[in-house]
């Protein structure tokens, strides 16, 4: 038997030819019983191969379950012989989690480990080296090693491949290593596949017994399979910036450097047999698996109470506290269910660390709202997670918190945008950086990126990239498009590099290329972190993340708290604050007016610029034909206009079953109750899922199993099994097959973009919310609309035009009357007028904004009184004055700007600016041209990217209109 115990897979980025996926596939192929991937100074590929082992032996279990309820009592009836399962029966590869250390100061070793201990050992480790170094690299050295040492045993690699002649020194390192791993370490041997492998291991011999290491064998693959070959010498041309005709020595010999199985080992390590099966000798004694990972979440409790008792007791005050007249017996209910189900997963403790992450946020004064899944929770309302109440709709906590899916809870919540650093540090603050990181996003190659990449490593020119780029990467999904694509865009499909890189590219897609950090999803753990997971610096300053993905985190059953960013939240919380400071009332988005005819009316019209989520041309060209009269028809609406519904074909009808032109019906009795309340047409996530489960016969773990593949399919994931399963439950139980096709292709779309209804409700409410601010303070909004860029779709000329279309006086920058935010102030007749801020200036900082507005005083009166008060520069003043800042002051853009280049070019030495404060500079008049209305809009569009003059389209207007007047006169 033969075990491969040094596997390098594509998670040694740019270098490894395979996924780790397709390790353990391969390895059932050539009846491998054990394998372990060994990535350099990484482990990030682990849990991949991890669930892919799962994979393979639920296949096997199904086959042989198969087996055994169709083994034959009598001759077989020739009339029905049924079909098995495709999978073989093998056994099951077991994994063995590793990782190939490469050192500083030592040879590199493959660092196995024994047990649980040693799995603490290298992340500790691992933690070490990537905490010294930045982002993406690892910086280790052989005293690392001693360190956390226990539970490991080292497949030691020989220096360069040759270890004897002048290796003195990596001698004396191995024999440091063996002093401290008595026992516990190998002396690797694998071949160069170089024609003198013989000889090599002749040397190997040698050196072992000058060392007293036993051998051990690998093949040190780099890929599953050898057809790969190619497609590591373009990720080693990606990886060292060149070209693959200039790879030299970096290119691969051959492609003999990949998975072998026993008999193919034992030909290649012939008279060193030994070697091999030490191999399978060790893997026997290296009895760690993942799967004996116990996370471990923070108690959250105390001397006074328990998790429990807290939970009970925050969640009966919050009862009070939402429903101050009184909860209905729903509720109660409610409650009384979720608490007692929770108390049985033992969640106790993930519900108070949302709970108090949104404490702390609220008593800073940050806007916050859980959404997704969470919304299906009494418990995260009274808690003050969410804000929208589960009896508003059909909701269900088990969509949320499931026994029988035995999945943890995942609660993801939005903070402003621009405050939601402050959340982070306060939970590094408070777990310590030891107990909290975020997780990793796995980048891959992707369309483009794979074109660009690919293509340059080919050799390619830059034209021949750009058009393939740019006209050709949505075409590799479609068999047969790409050659008559690339036919209209002037190449030729048969040329033999464009086509290998074709075939080069499609074969990269999926592959990861870097580890990027994830929007917000923390893991919090009782013990140390980086005793489960290797911890490594982000990008961003003062962030920590792991190594492992949210896929990754769902795999091992691990919490996750989602701590995650919305531009709307900010612009909400800036709103509410303008109406607190001028009209003395306080919102929360809890206590807003419900149910707002007029606010119904103005998104019936479509006057939703700016609106959240209903901004877009697409939801503006829905909302009069929809006509929303309800917050359930808010939900709707946000769920409605996205790719899985119209993918789906569900929009239309849907309208027409609201409008009463077309009956509403249902498929089944069944059905009926999952689409009752949508009048038959599958809108949300859920209802996608339980079609699979009602009408085409899933199990709840067969259903789970399509979303989590729908979700992955662009990766590699395999839809067509569940595709032809669903087809053949919906026709078994009677349905249509045209509406089965349709089911399933809903079902595809909501794999990556259909919203769960919870989370459209959460996004629901910050439509109404926004939706308010705007009908009933149309100024107000689009002051913190502009105080919250950039987000959204408008730009700020869209959003300006829109607040006068509603009757807001929107004034200019003013050197003596603007902030650095935009403001509100009285307009002289009762009410309120926009006055734009220096925020709107290009080029201008706030740091400069804050010194102007300090030094002003009275008033500025000359231009250069702001160069000697507030100290600032002259281009700074130049900013300003191309800006027409200092109108205010009688002077026209060009008067200002003509004032400011004089003190860029004559201003005084500083012995004698002292004498000259309050005098202007001595000047001699200049006799400017004045600006024509079409120049100052010009302008206005330069410095402040929109004009409260005109529109552009005014000034061609007399050209569009015959007859219309020439407004473009000089003005001052």
């Amino acid at each position: 038997m033969y075990a491969e115990l040094s596997i390098t897979s594509n998670f040694t980025f740019l270098t490894g030819a395979s996924h780790p996926e397709e390790y353990m596939e391969r390895a059932v192929t050539l009846g491998l019983p054990a394998i372990a991937i060994a990535d350099d100074n990484s482990v990030a590929g682990i849990v991949r191969a991890h669930t892919q082992a799962r994979e393979i032996a639920r296949k096997v279990r199904e086959r042989r379950a198969w087996e055994e309820q169709n083994t034959p009592i009598g001759p077989p009836c020739p009339d029905h012989i049924p079909k098995p399962p495709s999978f073989p029966v093998h056994a099951v590869p077991r994994l063995i989690p590793a990782a190939r250390l490469i050192f500083t100061d030592a040879p590199p070793v493959t660092a196995l480990p024994i047990n649980r201990q040693g799995w603490a050992s290298l992340c500790r480790l691992l933690s070490t080296g990537r905490l010294r170094a930045a982002k993406g690299e690892c910086i280790l050295h052989l005293s690392d090693l001693l360190e956390f040492s226990d539970g490991l045993h080292l497949l030691l690699w020989p220096q360069a491949g040759r270890p004897s002649g002048g290796a003195s020194g990596w001698r004396t390192q191995a024999q440091q290593l063996t002093r401290r791993f008595a026992g516990r370490m190998h002396l690797l041997m694998h071949p160069r596949y170089d024609g003198a492998d013989a000889a090599f291991f002749h040397l190997l011999e040698t050196e072992s017994y000058h060392l007293g290491l036993p051998t051990i064998a690998s093949a040190a693959p780099m890929m599953h399979h050898g057809s790969r070959r190619k497609l590591g010498d373009v990720l080693t041309a990606i990886r060292l910036r060149r070209k693959v005709d200039d790879l030299g020595r970096h290119a691969l010999a051959n492609g003999e450097q990949r998975l072998r199985s026993e008999p193919e080992m034992l030909r290649i390590f012939k008279g060193f047999e030994d070697a091999v099966a030490r191999a399978y000798a060790l893997s026997q004694e290296l009895t760690f698996s993942l799967d004996e990972l116990r996370y471990e979440y923070p108690s959250e409790g105390s001397d006074k109470e328990t998790p429990t008792q807290r939970l009970h007791r925050l969640a009966h005050e919050g009862l009070k506290w939402r429903y101050p007249a009184g909860a209905s017996e729903k509720a109660q209910k409610m409650l009384a269910h979720e608490l007692t189900l929770i108390g049985k997963l033992k969640y106790e403790p993930y519900f108070l660390t949302v709970r108090d992450i949104v404490h702390f946020a609220r008593g800073r004064g940050i806007l916050c709202q859980g959404r997704g899944s969470a919304a299906n929770s009494v418990v995260c309302f009274c808690l003050g997670i969410t804000e929208v109440s589960p009896e508003m709709g059909t909701m269900v906590f088990e969509r949320f918190v499931s026994e029988a899916r035995d999945e943890p809870p995942d609660i993801d919540v939005d903070f402003e945008h621009e405050r939601r650093e402050e959340v982070i540090q306060h939970i590094y603050e408070r777990y310590g950086r030891h107990r909290a990181g975020l997780c990793a996003t796995v980048i891959h190659y992707r369309g483009k990126r794979a074109i660009r990449e690919v293509g340059r490593a080919m050799g390619l020119t830059e034209d021949t990239i750009s058009a393939l780029s740019s006209q050709l990467w949505g075409f590799f999904s479609s068999s047969g498009l790409e050659a008559e694509r690339m036919r209209e865009i002037g190449l030729d499909p048969e040329d033999r590099r464009l086509k290998q890189t074709l075939m080069l590219v499609n074969e990269i897609n999926g592959f990861p290329r870097h580890l990027s950090q994830h929007v917000g999803g923390f893991i919090i753990t009782e013990g140390r972190l980086d005793e489960l997971v290797p911890i490594e610096n982000a990008t961003m300053e003062d962030r920590t993340v792991i190594c492992w993905d949210k896929d990754d985190i769902d795999s091992l059953g691990i919490l996750k708290v989602d701590v995650l960013s919305l531009g709307m939240l900010t612009c909400i919380r800036k709103a509410f604050d303008l109406i607190g400071q001028h009209h003395q009332t306080s919102y929360t988005l809890a206590t807003l007016p419900p149910e707002d005819p007029a606010v119904y009316d103005m998104l019936c019209k479509a006057d939703s610029v700016g609106v959240f989520q209903v901004e877009s041309r697409a939801q503006m060209n829905f909302l009069p034909r929809m006509r929303p009269r309800n917050f359930y028809d808010l939900v709707i609406e946000v769920a409605i206009i996205r790719p899985g519904p119209i993918q789906g074909d569900m929009v239309h009808p849907y309208i027409r079953r609201r409008n009463g032109e077309e009956e509403v019906s249902f498929p089944s009795d069944a059905l009926g109750e999952v689409l009752g309340k949508t009048l038959g047409v599958p809108l949300f996530q859920e209802q996608a899922m339980q079609i699979a489960i009602v009408g085409a016969g899933f199990t709840p773990e067969q259903a789970d199993r399509l979303r989590r593949s729908l979700a992955t399919f662009k990766k590699h994931g395999n839809v067509s099994e569940f595709r032809t399963l669903f087809l053949r439950g919906m026709q078994r139980n009677g349905y249509d097959a045209e509406f089965a096709e349709r089911c399933f292709s809903q079902i595809e779309g909501f794999g990556s973009y259909g919203f769960p209804e919870s989370h459209a409700a959460s996004f629901a409410l910050l439509v109404y919310a926004s939706a308010w601010i705007k009908c009933h303070h149309p100024g107000i909004f689009a002051c913190a609309l502009l105080n919250s860029q950039p987000m959204g779709f408008y730009a700020p000329a869209q959003i300006v035009r829109d607040a006068r279309e509603h009757g807001v006086q929107v004034r200019p920058v003013c050197i003596n009357a603007s902030f650095w935010d935009n403001v509100m102030e009285p307009d002289g007749h009762g009410g309120l007028a926009l006055r734009l801020g220096f925020r709107q200036i290009k080029g201008l900082s706030e740091e400069d904004a804050s010194w102007l507005t300090a030094a002003r005083g009275n008033g500025y009166h000359q231009v250069d009184d702001v160069w000697r008060r507030a100290g600032l520069g002259p281009s700074v003043i130049e900013r300003l004055a191309e800006a027409d800042a200092f109108a205010a002051c009688g002077l026209t853009r060009r008067e200002a700007l003509w004032q400011a280049k004089a003190i860029a070019t004559a201003r005084p030495l500083p012995l004698f600016a002292q004498d000259l404060e309050g005098e202007a500079l001595d000047e001699p008049a200049a006799h400017l041209p004045r600006m024509s209305l079409g120049e100052q809009v010009v302008e206005d569009y330069v410095a402040t990217r929109l004009s409260l003059r005109a529109h552009p389209v005014a000034l061609l207007r007399h050209l569009l209109t015959p007859g219309q007047r020439d407004n473009t006169t000089p003005v001052t």
